[in-house]
């Protein structure tokens, strides 16, 4: 038996809901509502001088009711928007029994309840365009009271900001912040663009297994689980990227991803653990055409979706037209810390990091040192999309040996407004050199370097059949949809975020109160 509590509000809505079932109306009906037009399509095209929209049939939450009489105005809220409906007693009853009017309307429906509206577009008296409706249908009784956002003048006023509410409740977001769904829709649009672009230039898009026996393409800490039919570990995947160069070695010249990746790491307001990121790969190409073939594609997509390359990211305005500048990494810390690292073994890295105050752990090789001198000191100064290049051999582990220097890899980073937005390489397809650089990432692991990579021989394998030439690149998905619609957290992208429990988030409440 349950032992919910209810509020005297969702007490007295189940009681409505019990009423309308005594008088024969199921608040949760099942037959199809033949809806014919949206609130935006008669607001966009009725014309009172054509007298279109003559029978309409809308469906929605009611968000509003004003009952004056025998007649009253309610507003009703669709997928597209609002619009104002005109109820009137003998229209919706026009013979002698009165209960949809006097007892259902006035008195059983709620706010947030679904109803169908059939009627009419008209004007009113007062200029405001309206349905009038002619037959009122209940399709789903809302028991939960919505918060109150009140609109006058087309201003809205308490607006519910609660992150709390909005991300572990986002349906509720979703109804009192109808904005929200702009977001969302941009990210849809930002996808299909990217997915346009990629085969128009001759790409397949591919999937690849998320539960993976290895998890490699990247440097992170995983999720682990247990596969009890073939009683192994298996790892919910980090990065697709070796998947999709096994399909490179197989013959296709082109694929990509979108991909749900994991990673068992901590959250904040750019990271989450379960993350949507978009990795291709291209045979014959190198990191340097990557660079071009991306600066295109987001000048591309912040056309499609923001009618102009400029877009607002917090206090800056970031273009995205190209061609982005292009910094080395030992250039941009020399230019930004002051430092020059080029020539410097792990013991001079590390009493570097201490010189510039840069936290270390014993663990970190020189590849983190050199990572972690460039995160604090260079990062936050890439506003403007920033190509940084020519990674150290050993910060890079599945990256080609750079042609002119081989103590560098031919790798990029783009960085936008001091974050990372894309991971690009000439890929690594010397078998004996990758399996060489899978080696010192186990003896990483075994320093206690959890996030190291594991060694692949399957891989291995793949690329001793042989791999032409590629360069392969990842993007974060919902990080390029921050940046195209100018949000500050990663959660505002999400439709459903990862959040604390909220057993655990109560918990800590009363912690804190006592």
């Amino acid at each position: 038996m349950s032992n919910i509590e209810y509020s005297e509000q969702e007490l007295l809505r189940r009681e409505s809901m019990n009423k309308l079932r005594e008088l024969g109306i199921e608040p949760y009906p099942a037959a199809e509502y033949p809806v014919n037009a949206s609130a935006a399509e008669i607001t966009a095209g009725y014309d009172e001088s054509k007298g279109n929209f003559s029978e309409v049939c809308i469906a929605g939450r009611l968000m509003s009711r004003r009952i004056m009489g025998a007649a009253s105005f309610g507003e009703l809220q669709d997928e597209s928007g609002r619009i104002q409906v005109y109820v009137k007693r003998d229209e919706i009853c026009p013979g002698e029994d009165k209960t949809m009017y006097n007892t259902v309307w006035k008195k059983l429906l709620d706010i947030g309840d679904i109803i169908g509206i059939k009627g009419f577009a008209f004007i009113t008296q007062t200029g405001q365009l309206s349905v009038h409706a002619k037959e009122l249908t209940v399709l789903s009784k809302s028991l939960k009271v919505l918060p109150i956002v009140k609109e006058q003048d087309g201003q809205v006023f308490d607006a519910v900001t609660d992150p709390e509410l909005r991300y572990r409740q986002r349906y509720v977001d979703l109804i009192i912040n109808p904005h929200v769904k702009e977001v969302f829709i941009k990210r849809a649009k930002i996808v299909a663009t990217m997915r346009e672009y990629f085969n128009e230039a001759g790409c397949l898009e591919v999937e690849t297994p998320i539960l993976q026996s290895i998890p490699g393409g990247a440097t992170a800490r995983p999720f682990i689980t247990h596969h009890n039919a073939l009683d192994i570990p298996l790892y919910l995947r980090i990065a697709n990227e070796l998947y999709l160069k096994r399909l490179i070695v197989g013959g296709f010249n082109g694929v990509y991803e979108f991909a749900k990746d994991f990673r068992n790491e901590g959250m904040d307001k750019t990271h989450n653990p379960e993350f949507t990121c978009m990795e291709i790969y291209v045979a014959y190409k190198d990191y340097n055409w990557m660079m071009s073939f991306i600066e295109k594609m987001l000048e591309k997509v912040s056309n499609n979706v923001n009618g102009t390359t400029k877009v607002k990211i917090g206090e800056h305005e970031v273009d995205f037209a190209g061609p982005y500048r292009r910094l080395p990494i030992l250039e941009a810390i020399k230019e930004y810390a002051g430092v020059d690292v080029s020539e410097m073994d792990e013991d001079a890295l590390r009493e570097c990091c201490k010189q510039l105050n840069v936290k270390t752990e014993p663990s970190m090789g020189k590849g983190k040192l050199i990572d972690a001198i460039f995160g604090d000191y260079c990062e936050d100064k890439l506003i403007q999309p920033t190509f940084i290049t020519d990674y150290p051999v050993e910060m890079s582990p599945l990256t080609k040996r750079h042609r002119n220097n081989p103590g560098l890899t031919e790798r990029f980073e783009l960085f936008v407004c001091g974050k990372e937005l894309a991971n690009a390489y000439s890929e690594l397809n010397d078998p004996v050199d990758q399996l060489e650089r899978f080696e010192e990432q186990a003896r990483l692991k075994s320093k206690g370097d959890d996030e190291a990579m594991y060694i692949d021989m399957d891989f291995v394998r793949a690329l001793e059949y042989g791999m032409p030439p590629t360069s392969g690149l990842g993007m974060g998905i919902d990080r390029l949809t921050m940046f195209m619609t100018g949000q500050t957290t990663i959660q505002d992208v999400l439709f459903f975020p990862q959040m604390k429990p909220e057993k655990i988030l109560k918990k800590k409440e009363e912690q804190d109160q006592e």
